[in-house]
């Protein structure tokens, strides 16, 4: 068993961190001050090409494998959520229905603005009583003529306040429901019928919004389906699986940002005449947290190589998500315990980690529909 990176994914990623370390964590806790991402930061990601990293070179991005991705993620995460919140839709599950369903047509028209960051975009399927009950989902879509109306409401869509294309799940046959029932379209943000609602204020650092979308009579083109009528459901399982992974990634590189302050904090701080770092209390939680980061490395890369070679399971993506952002919660709390006062400061950057690494444990799947989903694994070998 070679664990090792490929050369390519090696220079990749140590491309990334460079860029992280140079430009974007110096401006990570300013952002969180001002809650905006600076427009030079953005066309930078534009430009470098982390719109496009798993979408394939024919469609103009660079073709990386889940492995690759989640190298990329666990870069930029150290940084600052956000940057990882940005591009996930371009290269999650904001155009993999598109690349997994969708027709040629569809792809060259999408695909390559999405890979440049011309088009950003999003996935709508949660809906104000339809959350981890997914199933629940009351969005309509009635076929006319040559077109789809849509009525219904999403709510908690990241960044769909800034993205120009939608995935968005709706109802086609409300007999059928999840079972054939569910339809997948690409809506585009200026559709008749469609506009964004409120921007929805939440314990995280807002530099991106969570957003509700509002359809009413909204008309889309036949031509905007994914895939077959009924195909829904399965196009929502299909990306929520690697977005799962992409959490894991994400929760490592948290992690390794907040074990890296905790160490230069505790070689630094002195209290009764010695730095903290010589207290047990304190070097047994970094060794738990240091513990528990390898753990969650070595789950996320193995369930993404074994996912590059085509081993999908639903249930080893579920695992990655369960333990890496629960663990990431683990190691947030020790973190601010380690730093006292100051840790709880918004001045400090571990508040506002402490603050995203909660929300990790809830969208995409919270930990108890993760667990369901195992256990049902579980049970039926």
């Amino acid at each position: 068993m070679n664990f090792d990176l490929p050369e390519e994914l090696k220079v990749i990623r140590e491309a990334t961190r460079k860029f992280a370390e140079k430009e974007l964590i110096p401006i990570s806790q300013h952002m969180e001050e001002t809650k905006v991402m600076p427009a030079e930061i953005i066309a930078k990601l534009k430009e470098l090409g982390y719109f496009g990293i798993v979408t394939p070179v024919e469609y103009g991005g660079m073709g990386l494998s889940n492995v690759g991705h989640c190298v990329i993620q666990e870069e930029l995460a150290r940084a600052n959520l956000a940057f990882c919140l940005l591009i996930s839709g371009n290269n999650g599950i904001g155009s993999m229905g598109i690349l997994y369903f969708g027709n040629e047509a569809q792809k060259q028209k999408y695909l390559p603005r999405m890979a440049t960051g011309e088009l950003l975009s999003c996935f709508a399927l949660t809906e104000p009583n339809a959350g981890s009950d997914a199933a629940a989902i009351q969005m309509k879509a009635e076929k006319k003529g040559d077109q789809y109306i849509l009525n219904g409401m999403k709510h908690f869509i990241t960044r769909a306040d800034i993205s120009d294309v939608f995935t968005v799940i709706a109802v086609t046959d409300k007999a059928k429901r999840q079972k054939g029932g569910f339809s997948a379209f690409i809506v585009e943000k200026d559709a008749p019928g469609f506009k964004i609602g409120k921007l929805q204020d939440s314990m995280g650092s807002d530099i991106l919004h969570q957003c509700e979308m509002i359809f009413e009579d909204c008309e889309v083109p036949a031509e905007n389906l994914l895939g077959q009528e009924g195909d829904g459901w399965k196009a929502a399982m299909r990306v929520l699986e690697e977005g799962r992974l992409g959490q894991g990634a994400r929760s490592c590189g948290m992690a390794r940002r907040l074990i890296d302050l905790c160490v230069d904090h505790a070689n630094t701080r002195v209290q009764f005449g010695k730095p903290i770092a010589a207290n047990q209390a304190i070097q047994w939680m970094l060794a738990d947290m240091a513990v528990e980061l390898y753990a969650m490395q070595c789950m996320t890369y193995d369930a993404a190589w074994r996912l590059d070679q085509g081993d999908r399971t639903q249930a080893r993506a579920s695992k990655v998500k369960l333990f890496c952002t629960e663990a990431i919660g683990r190691i947030a709390d020790r973190a601010v315990q380690i730093f006292g006062g100051m840790g709880y400061m918004r001045e400090a950057p571990i508040e506002s980690i402490y603050r995203e690494a909660r929300a990790l444990r809830i969208y995409e799947g919270t930990s108890e529909i993760q667990r369901l989903i195992i256990s049902r694994d579980v049970l039926n070998k």
